[in-house]
């Protein structure tokens, strides 16, 4: 009989392509979402046991007791950066204590494990590169400290509960689904402008780097985590760095386009460059990158062509 794997977030942008992945290789899933950024039709197959329910309810207690999951990916957050700034306490609630919520469900009926979405947010300004799990810890939002709390509460439940974990630190994921709106991630952004002929701006000069993922990569870290890497934490990244510019023309060159940016004042406190260490985790996951940013960006641009942007 194969795992029952519960995804929480299950229908947003990361946990939706996880959800479809887990189908491909035969496992239930189980997906609980509030659907208050997620999209109920990023979910296409019946197979799907869906859950309309908040994180932080004692409804979602109720529902790991009655499906009785083997294993939890925890994928459900406020992901605002800057909304996290504003609103410190909304953060806290959904961050900290609807995963609080989502351990002691873990705890109390046995499930095997939990893997956590985390970020690179916890490690705030970059003292040396690449960033590896050592780096020191020291989150400039809300957010990243909401993180790593939860990262330091897995590890608790672990000690004294048994409750097995491994946390996984995203760099910067893109790919088909990612929110242009808002704090969407900067290639969603790019591609709605260029597919809608709006500006594409950059701040300051552009030579600010990321260590942008693709988001099947950061799917096949999640189900590897599934059987390895227990009570570890690890890095889910490309370990390579690319500048804004240098996005920038990779994805005008896919579609031809020959507009040009308009370049902007930096954004303060705007981290300059950004590139995450992955050889543990190729390491403890047995797992590798398989797109290149090239592949990645193709497949994102070809996706965001047949979609209604606004």
């Amino acid at each position: 009989m194969n795992n029952k794997i519960m995804v929480t977030g299950g229908c947003g942008f990361i946990g939706s392509h996880i959800v479809e992945q887990l189908l491909e290789e035969n496992y239930e899933v189980i997906v609980v979402d509030n659907l208050s950024t997620g999209k109920l039709d990023h979910i296409t197959s019946d197979k799907v046991h869906f859950y309309l329910c908040d994180i932080t309810s004692d409804e979602f207690q109720q529902i790991v007791q009655e499906t009785k999951p083997d294993y939890i990916i925890h994928q459900a957050a406020h992901v605002s950066v800057i909304d996290s700034t504003i609103d410190m306490m909304h953060d806290a609630d959904v961050n900290i204590r609807g995963s609080l919520n989502v351990i002691e469900a873990a705890k109390q009926h046995q499930v095997k494990k939990i893997i956590f979405a985390s970020s690179a947010a916890v490690y705030g300004k970059t003292q040396y590169m690449p960033i590896d799990i050592h780096h020191p810890i020291c989150p400039q939002s809300p957010y990243g400290l909401s993180k790593y709390t939860v990262e330091e509460y897995l590890t608790f439940a672990s000690q004294y509960y048994g409750v097995k974990s491994t946390i996984l630190r995203y760099s910067n994921v893109y790919g088909p689904r990612q929110n242009h709106l808002g704090e969407g991630g900067v290639i969603a952004i790019f591609a709605n402008n260029m597919y809608n002929n709006k500006d594409i701006h950059i701040y300051g000069d552009g030579e600010q780097t990321r260590d942008f993922i693709y988001v099947k990569d950061v799917v096949s870290a999640n189900i590897k985590a599934l059987d390895l890497g227990d009570d570890v934490i690890l890095n889910v990244s490309t370990a390579t760095k690319f500048s804004i510019n240098y996005l920038f023309k990779v994805m005008t060159s896919i579609l031809n386009n020959k507009v040009n940016p308009l370049y902007l004042e930096t954004r303060d406190g705007e981290i300059k460059d950004s590139v995450l260490c992955n050889k543990l985790t190729k390491e403890c996951l047995h797992w590798d990158i398989s797109y290149s940013l090239h592949q990645g960006l193709k497949e994102t641009m070809d996706y965001y062509k047949n979609y209604t942007l606004v």
